[in-house]
């Protein structure tokens, strides 16, 4: 982007509400919603620039992210913190894993307003007792059916505009038709759309379709229970979204591994500058110019031949 090509940021305009109406224009329209996952605002605003129309923040990432397992460890605040960022700086669609809802019905009362006044779009509620697991592991426990009815009520009273959508682990531990069973419960409840865990094979995902009156998220992680598995495919089977969940950060992760361990052997980051992302293109990617317009006082930045401007 040439510096006097400035887009306007975030601070310039109004604060992002009700797109929980997109998803449900998605929906109505039969559009299938693709949705990288995100864990920051930068991995958010680099799925933005590769053209995904929405985003998943996946409580995993985000957990992993600050060092932490994935075992309720996180708290309210540092969600909402991290969802208003990536919605400030990408104005996107932004679906959010809230886990258990941080509590019984009032904490997930809270939970809904907090993510809704930050421009959430969509929150997703899962049946595990809390110590959660990641929805891939063995060794789950389920609150009833009835609890978690209870629980996505709740949060259907608490929002205005946001879409709860509901997910069920109780096919690893009580099979696919207590799973489905669960499920038809929760869109009873209030819940807008469900998400079926760690389903096994194509046919569970086709069953879960064939049985659901509601739209269908579909959960595509590496190194779990579901196979690869595509966008196109899941959206023949009858599902309306998926997820990618953790994938970026794992190539993140992996890249990082092996930059570190190159500058460690070497004691040069030389053979490595190739693989880096420009100076030019960072503040093309965060709109530097744009907020350096938006404040005056500020000399106008010019940068050197070596920032790798195109």
């Amino acid at each position: 982007m040439q510096q006097d090509d400035q887009k306007q940021v975030w601070l310039a305009q109004p604060a992002v509400r009700d797109l929980g109406a997109w998803f449900q224009k998605q929906w109505d329209e039969d559009q299938f919603i693709f949705m990288a996952g995100v864990y920051n605002p930068m991995s958010a605003l680099i799925a933005q620039q590769a053209g995904f129309r929405a985003l998943y923040l996946s409580g995993g990432a985000l957990t992993a992210s600050l060092g932490l397992p994935d075992l309720g460890l996180l708290t309210m605040d540092e969600l909402v913190y991290q969802a208003r960022a990536i919605v400030r700086a990408t104005r996107l669609p932004l679906l959010v894993d809230g886990d258990t809802g941080y509590g019984e019905a009032l904490n997930t009362m809270r939970l809904m307003r907090e993510l809704e006044e930050v421009g959430v779009a969509a929150v997703q509620l899962e049946d595990q007792v809390l110590p959660k697991k990641c929805g891939h592991l063995i060794g789950k426990q389920l609150v009833s059916a009835q609890e978690m009815a209870e629980k996505i009520a709740a949060a259907a009273q608490a929002r205005t505009d946001c879409k709860i959508i509901a997910r069920t682990d109780a096919v690893a531990s009580e099979g696919l038709e207590a799973a489905i069973d669960r499920a038809q419960q929760y869109v009873a409840a209030g819940a807008d759309a469900i998400f079926p865990e760690a389903l096994t094979s194509l046919e569970q995902f086709k069953a879960f379709a064939e049985a659901i009156d509601a739209p269908l998220l579909a959960n595509m992680t590496e190194f779990g229970q579901t196979p690869q598995t595509s966008a196109q495919e899941f959206e023949e089977m009858g599902y309306k979204m998926a997820i990618w969940p953790v994938s970026s950060l794992r190539i993140a992760a992996q890249a990082m591994d092996d930059f570190y361990q190159a500058l460690y052997q070497s004691g040069t980051a030389k053979e490595q500058v190739a693989k880096m992302q420009t100076r030019a293109d960072l503040y093309d990617l965060i709109n530097y110019y744009g907020y350096e317009a938006l404040d005056h006082s500020i000399q106008k930045t010019v940068l050197p031949p070596e920032a790798g401007e195109k």
